[in-house]
């Protein structure tokens, strides 16, 4: 008998720093890109440029969370880069299994946020509270397993 396999589904992740475990509704900016250098010499017989690999590239990351009682992390970080005295933090975000074990892994390196986000208020609203945080950061590494 064959056994059929399946990409793995993008709902079932988690994501760390600091030594935490946090709860996050969706994680996106996941991307690397090198920008490309064109180069053409002068005396080229060729009418075209050669394109070379440049500088790498990284988006900035978004985090999205439901908003808890006394749960204020999001603007007290952000409030130390506004005090000129950035921390830095590392993440790893891992997409899991149905078995909770990492498939692949998104090491994330000196980020720090560059924006938060509160919750849209709504009196007819029947949602949950979400907040968002955008994180810039220095580079990106992929572990898969």
């Amino acid at each position: 008998m064959a056994t059929t396999s399946y990409p793995v589904p993008v709902f079932h992740f988690q994501v760390k720093w600091g030594g935490s475990r946090l709860g996050f509704t969706e994680v996106s900016g996941l991307t690397t890109e090198i920008q490309p250098i064109e180069y053409r010499e002068g005396s080229a017989q060729d009418y075209n440029v050669t394109k070379m690999p440049g500088m790498p590239k990284f988006g900035d990351i978004s985090l999205k969370r439901g908003v808890f009682e006394k749960d204020n992390d999001f603007f007290q970080w952000i409030s130390t880069v506004q005090l000129n005295n950035i921390d830095r933090r590392s993440l790893t975000i891992s997409l899991l299994n149905e078995n909770h074990q990492a498939v692949m892994v998104w090491n994330i390196r000196n980020a720090w946020p560059s924006k938060v986000e509160g919750p849209s208020l709504k009196s007819t609203g029947n949602e949950v509270a979400i907040e968002s945080i955008t994180l810039v950061h220095e580079g990106i590494t992929i572990d898969t397993i």
